[in-house]
């Protein structure tokens, strides 16, 4: 075992987290963390990773194993840049010595294999997506192990990555390189479509189960089944054990004489069939506590058509990021935006809101105007020094709800606050707990339009899903902003896809076609890198310095040398018949056919990338 951690607890003040927690950790496992926000996932992390010590128990570690832990949050110096941040990182690894030279080849290696191009190496990390952000974190934490973790623990990966970025750590942890991999892998995430691509064995944190976690081998599908399954059995048994506690309080009514012999042992049998009880009703209670409770509420207008885009566009800084763009919203409408990170997703949103204006086109909004409700994903709507109490209920202690007055702590306890949270500060709050408080403030304003920008981070999978039936009920129309491929297959009626190469965008009807359409982007992005990959490959064939150069190839790397370039033809001849297979007609209505299509070309890109990286590798081994 890599790691075994044996009887961890850990309370806070008179809040316990978690008791008598326990597992294990072998090499190849891939365990994904899930658990309601607050049950104490990132602590247990940081316990597991060494960084937070646990009130009671013990984690041994397999000895000479390297551990890396990867925080939820994603924080750099001030003026740091993604080369600088890897080489700070690499100096930490044991093959580079110390030398700062080395620290910066390993650093500049690690980037280049998770996807940096060379224009981004010097970029302010401050200026980077939130999707790139994440990247380079994990690119640090690589380059402290040298590139090769025997145990990487990633806290909420998913957050802000897009699809292709979601795609790139899919395949980081799913096919590793000799050179750049994780030995196993543990992290917290609420992504289901992430949990049933990546995890080997699902573990759920929560006071629900007996010893505080359940267990599946398998990914998120077989968790459900092995879920429903588990909490069935214990909800029949705490019927069954009510029942003989019932028998019992029969038995204790009864006077002295009439109960006879063997009274001292049956009394005390019954007090802890009791104690017994008293334990699976609190589970109970507590697996069916689910999410937050979030219910929209609606203004009631009957209006049709909403908002009225044609033709609109918008540039920053000489880019322009969609043009021609058709957009109509009404009633009951369920509008899906999607495009890699930069491509001009919120800006989108802040235009069809009415907060800028587009460089061309026409936007029309129904009169009287509708009310718009913005979820943001920055969550920056409540400054961090508000309490919670007024976060929740800006004026006085109670709240009007649909018509209903409610007191905070009730109003509180719908978000799953606890009543003493009430006098914190929001900036103290998990980010689970800020998602739920910006929420409920969405709660109390009727709307007609609701846009959610990235609403699944930090929330935890019941949240989610309550959050997805309340958007499904809601009767007005839905902006959605999401990377959660579970909510946009379930809630998404058609998707818009912009940050094509030419600012064209498309709508289309599914989320396999989204994708597909993301992938032809991408693809256009890569093609300039593609051909300096080539014209490199000629430069090298042709330099005065090529003899001597070649040597330090081996024979088996220079007869892959050779073939690589009838190789790449080969694979891109592949990927472009995957392409026609995708887009033949009668594949794309039949459901069956489409995702085998689709993964095949899933797999021709991920191989002619693999190539192309692999080229360039051999050429800066060329190159000295």
């Amino acid at each position: 075992m890599l790691l075994t951690a044996t009887d961890l607890s850990k309370s806070y003040g008179v809040r316990e987290l978690f008791r008598g927690v326990s597992l294990g950790v072998a090499d190849g496992e891939r365990i994904g963390f899930i658990g309601p926000n607050g049950a104490g996932k990132s602590t247990l992390l940081r316990i597991l990773a060494g960084i937070e010590p646990p009130d009671d128990g013990i984690v041994r570690t397999q000895r000479d194993a390297v551990v890396v832990y990867v925080p939820q949050r994603d924080e750099f110096a001030t003026d740091a840049t993604p080369r600088s941040a890897a080489t700070a990182a690499a100096m930490h690894a044991a093959s580079v010595h110390g030398d700062p030279h080395e620290a910066e080849v390993l650093g500049c290696l690690i980037l280049g294999k998770l996807g940096f191009p060379d224009a981004r190496m010097d970029e302010p990390a401050e200026r980077l997506s939130g999707g790139w952000k994440k990247r380079l974190s994990i690119a640090c934490g690589l380059c402290e192990a040298g590139g090769a973790p025997d145990l990487l623990l990633l806290d909420e990966p998913t957050n802000h990555l897009d699809v292709e970025g979601l795609r790139w750590l899919e395949q980081f942890l799913e096919r590793n390189t000799n050179d750049i991999r994780a030995g196993a892998c543990v992290f917290i995430t609420h992504d289901r479509t992430f949990l049933n691509r990546i995890a080997t064995r699902v573990i759920e944190l929560s006071g629900a189960y007996p010893q505080g976690t359940l267990v599946a081998n398998g990914n998120y599908d077989a968790f459900l089944r092995r879920r429903e399954e588990f909490l069935q059995a214990q909800a029949h048994a705490e019927v069954a054990l009510s029942n003989e506690v019932r028998i019992d309080d029969k038995w204790l009514a009864r006077g002295p004489k009439a109960r006879r012999t063997k009274a001292k042992g049956r009394i005390e049998d019954s007090a802890e069939r009791r104690d017994e009880l008293a334990a699976l009703a609190t589970r109970n209670a507590a697996a069916s506590a689910g999410g937050a409770r979030v219910d929209f509420a609606a203004s009631g207008r009957r209006t049709r058509k909403l908002v009225s885009a044609h033709g609109i566009s918008k540039s920053f800084a000489g880019r322009t990021l969609f043009r021609a763009l058709d957009i109509e919203l009404a009633r009951g409408d369920r509008i899906g935006l999607m495009g890699l990170n930069g491509s001009g997703k919120t800006t989108l949103l802040r235009i069809l809101c009415g907060e800028l204006e587009p460089d061309t086109g026409t936007l029309r909004f129904a009169e009287p105007r509708p009310r718009i409700v913005v979820l943001r994903q920055q969550r920056a709507d409540i400054p961090p020094e508000t309490l919670l109490r007024e976060a929740l209920c800006p004026l006085g202690d109670f709240v009007d709800f649909q018509g209903q007055s409610l007191h905070i702590t009730a109003w509180a306890r719908r978000f799953l606050f606890q009543d003493a949270q009430l006098s914190q500060s929001v900036g103290n709050l998990s980010g689970g707990e800020r998602a739920r408080a910006h929420i409920a403030r969405m709660m109390l304003q009727p709307a007609d339009i609701l846009v959610l920008d990235e609403p699944t981070n930090d929330l935890d999978i019941s949240t989610l899903e309550v959050l997805e039936d309340s958007v499904d009920s809601f009767p007005g129309a839905v902006l959605l902003v999401t990377h959660d491929r579970t909510m946009l297959e379930r809630l998404a009626q058609t998707i818009t896809v912009v940050g094509a190469h030419d600012a064209s965008v498309a709508t289309v009807t599914s989320l396999d076609q989204a994708l597909i359409v993301l992938e032809r982007a991408e693809r256009k992005a890569q093609e300039p890198m593609r051909a300096d990959a080539t014209r490199a490959a000629n430069a090298a064939e042709t330099s005065p310095t090529n003899a001597s150069t070649r040597r330090k190839l081996s024979f088996k790397e220079q007869r892959e040398m050779d073939g690589m370039e009838a190789a790449v033809m080969a694979a891109e001849r592949a990927h472009a018949e995957a392409e026609v297979r995708v887009s033949d007609p009668t594949v794309a209505t039949d459901h069956v056919k489409l995702a085998a299509a689709c993964k095949t070309l899933d797999s021709a890109n991920a191989l002619v990338a693999a190539l192309y990286a692999r080229w360039q590798e051999l050429e800066s081994k060329l190159g000295g």
